[in-house]
């Protein structure tokens, strides 16, 4: 599946606030250990994970990875990274060769167990893999209302169908990865990466709230009302929300591990 250039434009704030900073430290820290290293992004978009690391990785080589033309077009006119348009679906031919850290960020919620595990095995003995940004079930909002919960309820049993990979793991996939590259022999880190969007965040929290509401339509939920409150609450700078989110890193065994592991308590 693919997203528009808007919406990821939209979160792209969001998402980089959300990022746990150790994590992301940790994993550059790794990657600048090698001379001139090479960075794989997988479900690169637009090339929001690079962009994310920053000054932190100059020098660093990148391979954005995408299976949307258009999007890795915008990738390379941004970034001016290395591009490659492939089937993220076909995990056994992804472009992994010569990497040293292998990312993917707000990705494998949309994958199988059966992809993860598999990717876990293609990865080099002393390779590093940071996924950030895997959708944890929780969403909050404030004002509450009666029918959060059903239409939740309703987006979580979506998430968890196929999105062209399999049947998704869809909220349990940070764990399940950790647990899958744990049983493998790396070094396992994971860390909260909630969302927390204020009244000026209204736009994405619309936006958030029509996908949702969606989603929540297509598994048998009516949704239209909930929706219309939700972005008529978001349009007047009254509602927030928190979405909750997991960062795992992976070092191999042997490397520099740095662990924090935070959660998001409901207020």
């Amino acid at each position: 599946m693919s997203f528009a250039l808007e919406w990821l434009d939209l979160r792209e704030p969001a998402d980089h606030a959300a990022r746990d900073p150790s994590l992301l430290d940790a994993a550059a820290a790794f990657l600048m250990a090698a001379e001139a290293p090479l960075v794989v992004d997988l479900g690169a978009g637009s090339g929001s994970t690079l962009r994310a690391f920053g000054a932190r990785v100059a020098g660093a080589r990148w391979r954005l990875v995408d299976r949307d033309r258009a999007l890795l077009g915008a990738a390379a006119a941004r970034a001016g990274a290395e591009t490659v348009e492939a089937d993220l679906r076909a995990v056994d031919s992804l472009p992994l060769a010569g990497a040293r850290l292998v990312t993917a960020s707000a990705l494998l919620d949309l994958v199988s167990a059966a992809w993860v595990e598999r990717l876990a095995g293609l990865l080099a003995a002393d390779v590093s893999l940071y996924a950030a940004l895997s959708y944890d079930g929780t969403v909050i909002w404030e004002p509450a209302l009666r029918e959060d919960a059903a239409v939740l309820a309703a987006f979580n049993a979506h998430q968890r169908g196929d999105k062209g990979f399999g049947p998704a793991l869809g909220p349990d996939a940070g764990r399940h990865l950790a647990q899958v590259l744990e049983e493998r022999g790396f070094a396992v880190a994971t860390a909260a990466s909630p969302w927390q969007l204020g009244p000026e965040q209204w736009q994405l929290q619309a936006a958030l709230a029509e996908g949702i509401g969606a989603a929540a339509v297509e598994s048998g939920v009516v949704a239209g009302g909930w929706v219309q409150a939700r972005r008529e609450a978001a349009m007047a700078g009254v509602s927030s929300c928190i979405v909750g989110h997991l960062d795992v890193l992976a070092l191999p065994v042997g490397a520099r591990r740095q662990s924090k592991t935070t959660s998001v308590s409901s207020p």
